[in-house]
């Protein structure tokens, strides 16, 4: 039974009705906003900071050289062995996540230059079935990585998932062995792993590729953790702190390096690279 099906893909906008308003509405402040001022402040709400959701396309504008990605994702799309429907087929699902998104699957992955030094960096839409981990997203990281080491250059993995999903059962779960095991290639070739959480990095993702980099950035409103809290309190019986799965409480706990504004990632990388490069 074949995991994949080959597909070429046009990316077009399909939204039968485009939100052409030149204003939009801020959850946290309540404040509306002009969304080209939006825009401009990197998703951030300029009344409260608030952060907003990033497209894959808005996250690579953000982070690196103009005009240097390079879209090097492999052109393959999941099937549905397990034939998923819970409220709707699993098909229908992807097929109403690529409307959304315009992409293939939850993961983008190419090539990209950050002031001038080269990397291959893949990042997560969260507006793609929560981006979640099946095989595809799986497959996409296993390339970049292995692109990495065959350019002999640092990889970076921006997250923004729920963890594993769930319509592809033991396919999707396999996928934190498989990109595990990948990950130890870059390490045996002595490249450096760059992992960034954003807000949400959980389950299957955050207890896997996402927590094995050499260095751990969460952007700042990360939210960092593997189960829900409402689940952990039940399990343990036990009230958490207000701050549990923040980025200050994963950086506390040694579980994350650094806590990053959205608006300083682009300088912090270049900073980054450019001592990994200078100690090769």
């Amino acid at each position: 039974m074949s995991i994949f099906k080959d597909k070429q893909y046009l990316r077009v906008n399909v939204d039968s009705a485009p939100d052409d308003s030149l204003w939009m509405k801020c959850k946290s402040c309540g404040e509306l906003v002009f969304k080209r001022r939006v825009r401009e402040n990197n998703n951030i709400c300029p009344s409260c900071g608030e952060y907003f959701f990033l497209t894959v396309k808005e996250r690579i504008d953000m982070l690196v050289d103009e005009g240097t990605f390079d879209n090097i994702s492999k052109s393959i799309e999941a099937s549905d062995p397990l034939h998923f429907v819970d409220r709707k087929s699993y098909q229908d699902r992807i097929a109403q996540a690529q409307g959304i998104t315009g992409l293939p699957d939850a993961l983008v992955v190419g090539r990209a230059r950050i002031d001038g030094m080269p990397v291959i960096l893949g990042v997560m839409d969260f507006r793609f079935i929560g981006g979640s981990m099946g095989s595809v997203m799986g497959e996409q990281i296993c390339h970049g990585m292995e692109t990495a080491v065959g350019d002999h250059c640092p990889f970076i993995l921006v997250s923004s998932s729920g963890g594993a999903r769930l319509q592809e059962g033991l396919f999707s779960l396999m996928q934190m062995a498989k990109t595990t095991t990948v990950r130890a290639r870059l390490a045996e070739a002595g490249l450096p792993f760059i992992s960034i959480m954003t807000y949400p990095t959980s389950g299957g993702v955050q207890a896997s590729i996402a927590s094995l980099g050499d260095i751990i950035i969460a952007e700042r409103g990360a939210m960092i953790g593997f189960a829900g809290r409402r689940v952990i309190q039940f399990t343990i019986a036990q009230e958490l702190p207000d701050n549990y799965q923040t980025d200050e409480f994963a950086f506390e706990h040694g579980a994350i390096d650094r806590v990053v504004q959205r608006a300083h990632m682009r300088e912090e990388l270049s900073s980054l690279l450019g001592f990994f490069v200078g100690a090769a």
